[in-house]
């Protein structure tokens, strides 16, 4: 049986750069919110394969599921995130990267170039870059999904 538990895309987006920010700041040689392929720059929830049965059976998923758990993360991380499901699971996974396997940026290529035009141009097309042959678009911050 495989020791992930979810499959979910890289965020391809200097959100959580800027979401870390002051953990990253108290931090300075940290991976988090950094690009990758070095970085952990976070999840993004648009495409999700969940291994259900083995969230449900495993004690640490369950662990972390306790508001106190949330709680602790939030106060480390200095996290203060409006995204859900796509914060937590990135929460997670800067102290679980072993509960994750991450899908190629083609699975949910993201179009949003928002960051790129609010204070974030000099490192956006680190996370932006997307590489291969796209199988689904995302039109996250209400971008047009291109006709293919």
């Amino acid at each position: 049986m495989c020791r992930w538990q979810c499959s979910v895309n890289i965020c391809g987006q200097p959100q959580v750069l800027h979401t870390f920010w002051q953990f990253r700041h108290e931090n300075p040689k940290t991976r988090v919110g950094g690009p990758p392929p070095e970085g952990l720059p976070g999840f993004n929830s648009g495409v999700m394969l969940l291994k259900l049965e083995a969230m449900r059976q495993s004690p640490l998923y369950s662990r972390l599921l306790e508001p106190a758990q949330v709680q602790q993360l939030a106060d480390k991380y200095h996290f203060r995130g409006h995204l859900g499901d796509q914060d937590f699971f990135t929460m997670i996974g800067m102290e679980h990267p072993e509960l994750f396997h991450v899908l190629d940026c083609t699975w949910n290529r993201q179009l949003c170039t928002w960051w790129r035009d609010h204070g974030y141009s000099d490192v956006f097309e680190a996370y932006f870059r997307c590489e291969g042959h796209i199988r689904i678009y995302h039109g996250n911050c209400n971008t047009p999904i291109p006709e293919v």
